[in-house]
């Protein structure tokens, strides 16, 4: 069974420079929240994107390269495990062949009206990590439901 990657592009606002000319560090972890948030988004089913939200429990960032100004970069993040209510994810930002950032990240789901701690069901492990098919292909439902019903 494989995780569905998630491709998320980045655009470096000016405010994100530093000092030095180079894109903030601190700024790579909102691109890491961007990313996991829009994975999210983008393969869960929408009753569980509305009645579920995500706080950061712990990253662990390893720094390659600097990012400029107008550099294409992009955030590909994929969710490794779940369990219970915390998911493990792994985001490299690159830009084009060269690594900037390596992430793992920890995160809790939380309940969006009670923000108590829930549970990741289990019906979700078809949308992360979909089973291949007799030909080796993924069967998964269509991406977006919510266009569909």
């Amino acid at each position: 069974m494989s995780a569905r990657p998630h491709s998320h592009p980045i655009t470096v606002e000016p405010e994100d420079i530093d000092f030095m000319g180079h894109v903030n560090n601190a700024r790579y972890l909102n691109w890491v929240q961007d990313a996991v948030l829009a994975h999210w988004n983008k393969l869960a089913p929408a009753e569980d994107v509305a009645s579920k939200a995500w706080v950061a429990l712990k990253h662990e960032i390893t720094y390659r390269k600097p990012a400029f100004l107008d550099d294409d970069v992009i955030a590909k993040t994929v969710l490794e495990r779940y369990n219970g209510a915390r998911a493990f994810y792994h985001t490299v930002i690159h830009r084009g062949e060269d690594v900037l950032a390596e992430v793992r990240s920890s995160w809790c789901c939380i309940d969006a009206k009670t923000l108590r701690p829930a549970r990741i069901g289990e019906h979700l492990r078809e949308f992360f990590f979909p089973e291949p098919d007799s030909d080796g292909h993924e069967s998964v439902r269509p991406v977006d439901e919510r266009e569909a019903g």
